[in-house]
């Protein structure tokens, strides 16, 4: 297997990192400025009162100001990602790709600091000065031993949160997926045999976790790059390694492993090779988790021996140990109850909660990650996954409550039940279910996408990424110089991607023929037709679609979208029993929202309402949300009434009498349908909860909406995505950049069709019955 990360193009990830503004995160205000009477309150003369208040009681400070969500990410760069000691500006991507994590994970507000000092004493007594302007401290990329040194002097003086994620964040990882791989081979904790291979923060770290949980001083063994580290043992020790000094005659890495149950690997590529393996005990545990290669791959281990249970850092192999796991809602937990520190018995309840996740039933977000079968506790399946969306509810919860128990808590939680639900509505899922629809569709045999804009640089990057990250293959539709020399231009290799040109394709003639019998009737003669294929790219496009030559397209970046769909169109007709529609997906606030129809039809009938509803259903299944349909007018419930409150009417009368499988509503208020309690009011609602499907009564509406929430709501907003031809395709903004372009085309190779929908409802629902 390939290991797509090692396919991140360095000209891209400079770009990613520097447009349309440097670097990955930025401040924003959650007070209103826009009064004088704002400002009044935000500074002078109002944030007198709050500054008297924590002058009084120094706890108030997390009432009144951001320290109780906010992280300090440090480092000072002496041990980057592998890249070693480079510097702390060096380190500042990474610093700020963790506080981009942070946030995207559990919602904590996160600031990177990079600290040019290399003397432990003096990097300590600079932390220590500002180190309580915040809840807690994110330690990083920081040389051992001296990382050692600055973690516990640092919790010492600091009474918040002070964490080392390279030590702490990987030992709770991998003894997750220990715990897992113990249930599966019967074996307990206290009897386990391990040998750590690796003694630097993360080897030091695991072993000690191992050993707080249970795992018996006499049965751990650890091992550096000079062999093992036994009592006695002179050269290349320390304090840290002669803790774990071992009472053993074993003095290789090779002898240590005889008859072990388990291999811990945080060292190098190729230290276990097939032989080690072999000599271990039944049902060996082998965690290689050096990056970006192992220890000893997957495939080695198969060749040695079929009883492994395997782990690695890798993404492209099954249980990935990935610190993301972690970090995020261990901060989570410890400071919605203003822990004082993250102790032994937080770490040891966050990798229990991990542990036990990945026994649960997997969601449908998760199982579209796994090839299209959905995963269940075992072998291939220990640790969960990193965009499961139940991780924000489920881990910090358990840390929380650890921390109550251990008397660290200053705000224990007394309704743990209402801090979960929370919890799972503090983030939106959309980010994690786009991930898994990319994760499916590099799962399933890959589909050919043609992106009929292929000269324009954007698009010929998004391309590539699509082909890149193993998304599906890409076709450009260009003239060859043209499109070479902006590949050239943006750094992409010439023979990357397939050019057709549709001019000089061998297949013109034909799909001139085609497309004259297509429209010959509707007022089309040969040479126009002929012109068409020749020149206009969407249509030759669309034609290879409908030809099978491509499984799907992407368009519309340099013309707009009523065009672009117009050609298409010319080439696709809609998918039987389905109405073309569009469809834009919104973040706002916590809540994601499917608004259809945003782009075609302009009034559409009672009867188009209805199929709307209907597709926009499938397709949301398709996310894997439970769609919940609110039929949206300006009255709710015939107050007040009027003649075009009676289109939406109809349109619920149809779609009772269609028996449909998913909840809808109307017609009602956008306040209505999205009031969490709208049934305290109206009893009657047929809705379980807030709405997450807003049917629109006209395009403009939806079209006004969807615009104005991203522009004066501050929501993301994807799409429109196109609904309901023959076969997929989307059709980009004008000038839309390269991430939604890619989104598009992953979209495309997906097929939201509620064809395709249905297919895979049935699929699941044929996997249970297994």
């Amino acid at each position: 297997m390939s290991d797509r990360k090692s396919k991140i193009d360095d000209d891209e990830a400079l770009s990613f990192h520097r447009y349309p503004e440097p670097g990955k995160i930025a401040l924003r205000a959650t007070k209103p400025m826009a009064t004088q009477r704002d400002l009044s309150l935000a500074y002078s003369p109002g944030v007198a009162a709050p500054v008297r208040a924590i002058a009084e009681n120094e706890d108030a400070v997390y009432d009144y100001t951001s320290k109780g969500n906010f992280v300090a990410v440090i480092s000072n760069g002496t041990a980057i990602l592998g890249l070693g000691d480079l510097g702390a500006m060096a380190s500042k991507p990474v610093m700020e790709g963790k506080a981009v994590l942070f946030k995207r994970f559990a919602d904590v507000d996160a600031m990177d600091i990079e600290v040019e000092e290399n003397d432990p004493e003096a990097f300590i007594e600079c932390v220590r000065r500002f180190g309580r302007t915040f809840g807690g401290i994110n330690l990083e990329d920081i040389k051992g031993p001296d990382c050692f040194i600055i973690e516990e002097k640092l919790r010492e003086y600091l009474d918040i949160p002070v964490f080392h994620d390279d030590q702490h964040g990987t030992a709770i990882i991998s003894v997750a997926g220990i715990i897992n791989a113990c249930e599966l081979t019967g074996r307990n904790l206290e009897d386990l045999k391990v040998v750590v291979n690796g003694a630097g923060a993360a080897g030091i770290a695991v072993l000690e976790l191992l050993k707080a949980m249970g795992v018996r001083g006499q049965n751990a063994i650890l091992c550096d790059s000079k062999g093992v580290i036994y009592k006695g043992r002179e050269g290349g020790m320390n304090q840290w390694k002669s803790a774990h000094a071992a009472d053993t005659q074993a003095r290789t890495l090779e002898e240590a492993l005889d008859g072990a149950d388990c291999f811990i690997g945080l060292s190098v590529k190729g230290a276990v090779d097939k032989k080690m393996v072999k000599s271990m005990a039944a049902d060996p545990i082998i965690f290689a988790m050096a990056n970006p290669d192992p220890e000893i791959t997957p495939e080695e281990v198969r060749e040695a021996r079929s009883d492994a249970i395997m782990a690695t850092g890798r993404s492209d192999y099954p249980n990935q140990v990935n610190n993301v796991l972690g970090f995020p809602y261990i901060f989570r937990g410890a400071l919605d109850v203003r822990a004082r520190t993250i102790n032994e018995e937080m770490k040891i309840a966050a990798a229990r909660a991990l542990a036990a996740l990945a026994r649960e039933d997997v969601p449908d977000e998760v199982a579209a990650a796994y090839h299209g079968a959905r995963p269940t506790f075992g072998r291939d399946y220990i640790i969960p996954a990193p965009f499961d969306p139940r991780l924000i509810s489920y881990v910090p919860p358990f840390v929380a409550q650890a921390a109550i128990d251990s008397g660290v808590a200053r705000k224990p939680i007394s309704d743990m039940a209402g801090y979960k639900a929370a919890l799972a509505r503090r983030l939106d899922p959309t980010a994690a279910i786009l991930q898994s629809i990319q994760d499916e569709v590099r799962s399933r045999p890959k589909k050919t996408i043609v992106f009929a804009e292929g000269e324009e640089p954007s698009v010929i990057r998004a391309a590539f990424a699509f082909q890149n990250q193993e998304l599906g293959e890409a076709i450009l539709i260009g003239r060859e110089e043209t499109t070479k020399a902006n590949m050239r231009l943006v750094g992409v290799p010439e023979d990357a991607i397939r050019i057709v040109n549709a001019r000089l394709s061998d297949r013109n003639a034909d799909y001139a023929d085609w497309l004259h019998k297509r429209l010959q009737r509707r007022g089309y003669l040969k040479r126009d037709v002929q012109r068409l294929v020749n020149n206009d790219r969407n249509v030759f496009a669309a034609c290879m679609v409908a030809g099978g030559q491509a499984d799907g397209m992407v368009t519309g970046t340099t013309r707009n979208y009523a065009q672009a769909l117009s050609d298409v169109q010319l080439a696709l007709d809609p998918r039987a029993g389905e109405r073309v529609m569009g469809m834009s997906l919104v973040l706002s606030q916590g809540r994601t929202l499917f608004i259809a129809d945003t782009n075609v039809t302009e009034f559409p009938a009672a009867d188009a309402l209805a199929d709307m509803a209907c597709e926009a259903a499938a397709a949301a299944r398709r996310f894997g949300v439970e769609p919940r349909v609110a039929m949206l007018s300006y009255s709710t419930f015939g107050n007040p009434a009027g003649d075009r409150a009676e289109k939406i009417q109809d349109a619920v009368r149809l779609l009772d009498a269609r028996s449909v499988d998913f909840e809808y509503e109307g017609e009602m208020n956008a306040d209505v349908a999205l009031d969490p309690d709208h049934r305290r009011i109206y009893p009657f609602s047929r809705l379980s909860g807030p709405a997450n499907i807003l049917i629109m009564p006209a395009i403009h509406s939806a079209s006004i909406s969807t615009k104005l929430l991203r522009a004066a709501g501050g929501a993301t907003v994807l799409g429109p995505m196109l609904l309901g031809l023959e076969k997929p395709v989307q059709i980009a903004r004008l000038g839309a950049g390269v991430s939604d372009l890619l989104t598009l085309a992953v979209l495309a190779a997906h097929d939201l069709s509620a064809e395709a929908a249905a297919e895979e409802a049935a699929a699941r629902r044929q996997a249970g019955s297994e």
